[in-house]
């Protein structure tokens, strides 16, 4: 059961708060490694499309963010403007290199999960029931104002960052600004609508994800497809969801057709993937005020 904290909430139990929201967003990680058939992406199955990492590089990644995300629900619980959770997500990044070898698995989710660890926190010491509106609520009014003048100088860009220069597309930063639409809309009511319809949490999670690939602009497919890699992901996710989703018969064996298809044009989503595992965090933090 998620703990919702009043004002008045001492130290302790924040500190408790944070424990607990950190170890949800290190279990949505996982989840989102461990989720199969995942199109051109990492998983304890394969490596994807990708040559330079795999699902060990992943749990060192993960092992090496168990603390960030506690550090930074407890940063916005107590206030902290964005330019300490930039330091403290950047902490995060170094940390992060130096447990793969410099390979970058979770820059993104350090962004996005980072920001809705410092909601939490937020959200938790001002009291009332933790919801999804009332942890965007909360984005949006602690940071959302400086989300949106936050300009990356170039030489500090990622790949895909200069590839959504490029081609014009929008990435995580985007997304924060705006409150994480893809997560509090998209991705959440995937997983929302699979579960209600009786399907279980892989399938809600394999839905979920299609559906971001359908609807975000992916810097990291930008980069690695260009403007008509992009257009393919969006038209296999499309397809895989018009065919009714894991609600059809053999969605396994079509979603595993497009995985392949993915290593074999070297695609890979991982932006839609991080907001996967922000998805499944905000659905289990709020899971007991949203019934």
């Amino acid at each position: 059961m998620m703990d919702t904290l009043s004002p008045a909430t001492h130290v302790a139990d924040v500190r408790h708060f944070a424990r607990r929201a950190a170890r949800l967003a290190i279990a949505s990680l996982y989840a989102e490694l461990a989720l199969y058939p995942k199109p051109g992406l990492v998983s304890l199955v394969d490596n994807g499309s990708h040559a330079d990492m795999n699902a060990a590089t992943f749990m060192r990644s993960l092992f090496s963010l168990r603390h960030y995300f506690r550090l930074i629900c407890q940063a916005g619980a107590n206030g902290a403007p964005f330019a300490t959770l930039k330091r403290l997500g950047m902490e995060a990044e170094q940390r992060m290199l130096r447990a793969t070898g410099g390979i970058n698995t979770h820059r993104g989710a350090i962004f996005s999960l980072g920001l809705l660890c410092a909601s939490a926190g937020r959200a938790c010491v001002q009291g009332g029931p933790m919801t999804a509106a009332a942890l965007q609520s909360h984005l949006r009014a602690g940071w959302g104002k400086a989300l949106a003048h936050h300009v990356t100088p170039a030489a500090e860009r990622s790949h895909g960052l200069r590839a959504a220069a490029l081609h014009g597309a929008s990435g995580a930063r985007h997304e924060a600004a705006e409150g994480l639409p893809s997560v509090f809309g998209t991705g959440l009511g995937a997983l929302r609508r699979t579960l209600d319809e009786g399907r279980g949490s892989r399938q809600a999670r394999i839905d979920a994800l299609f559906a971001l690939m359908m609807h975000v602009s992916d810097t990291n497919v930008v980069h690695r497809g260009g403007p008509q890699g992009a257009a393919f992901v969006r038209i296999q996710a499309g397809a895989f969801r018009h065919a009714g989703g894991t609600a059809s018969n053999g969605w396994e064996a079509h979603a595993l057709a497009i995985h392949r298809a993915f290593v074999e044009r070297n695609l890979s989503p991982g932006g839609a993937a991080d907001l996967l595992a922000a998805s499944c965090f905000v659905h289990a933090l709020t899971a007991e005020h949203e019934r």
